[in-house]
């Protein structure tokens, strides 16, 4: 049976502060949770609403797990897990940021896309939003058992320190189709509603955009930032012969 304290303690980690200080984050979704046992990632609490689940599984009903969901429907399997020790940036040859990236499915769909192209870590601006945040988690799929996230307080010093140039996902710069970036830089996207920060900006050593395809009158007014970076790491990893 679910305790008051159980819930209660449950309830409050989806506020970043509770996350930080209990150091624990929850996770929803069978794929998700087994994603992270696997990876050997300690949990406090696991439950189920499956017995053969996993033997350390405490059995829910459906109503006990509606009460500690995150999300309009309960899955069948939750975990508590205590949050990674962080290590310091590895700085590989390419390196993905996000600057005020604030909605979670967004974040986790990045995170999962830096996991598909092979990137182990992923550089965030203070405004974007917690990555143990359980919906950044869901939308994540378990790739962020393989992909790091640093959250610095200046993004644009902790890109410069990395001594490599900085290109900038904009509206306005030159299309990715035709430009030719550096084999080793990094590379921002910006949040959904205002771009890449002004102090951002004012570091980047190059511009890159997503052309239309469309007439002026007649196209789309925006991507999906997770669109974006997918397509711009897509172009990136194509192979020489192939761009």
């Amino acid at each position: 049976m679910l305790s008051k304290n159980q819930r209660k303690q449950i309830l409050q980690l989806s506020k970043k502060k509770h996350r930080k200080t209990d150091g624990l984050f929850v996770a929803e979704g069978e794929k998700v949770v087994l994603e992270l046992i696997a990876s050997g990632w300690t949990f406090e609490f696991l439950f189920s609403m499956d017995q053969a689940f996993h033997p350390d599984a405490q059995l829910l009903k459906w109503e006990e797990m509606k009460q500690l969901t995150q999300f309009k429907t309960p899955s069948p399997v939750l975990g508590v897990f205590k949050m990674p020790k962080r290590s310091e940036i590895l700085n590989e040859p390419i390196t993905v940021a996000v600057d005020g990236v604030s909605d979670p499915g967004n974040l986790g769909t990045i995170i999962r896309l830096c996991d598909w192209f092979g990137f182990s870590e992923l550089i965030c601006s203070e405004t974007t939003v917690d990555c143990f945040n359980p919906k950044v988690i869901q939308a994540s799929m378990g790739s962020i058992v393989r992909v790091q996230c640093h959250y610095v307080t200046e993004l644009a010093d902790s890109l410069k320190s990395l001594d490599k140039p900085i290109y900038g996902a904009t509206a306005r710069g030159d299309s990715i189709y035709e430009a030719k970036p550096s084999g080793q830089a990094s590379y921002v996207f910006g949040s959904e509603s205002h771009g890449i920060s002004p102090k951002v900006t004012r570091v980047l050593d190059g511009e890159l955009s997503i052309p239309h395809f469309r007439g002026a009158n007649q196209r789309a007014e925006s991507l999906n930032v997770a669109t974006a970076t997918a397509i711009v790491l897509s172009e990136l990893m194509r192979p020489p012969t192939q761009k």
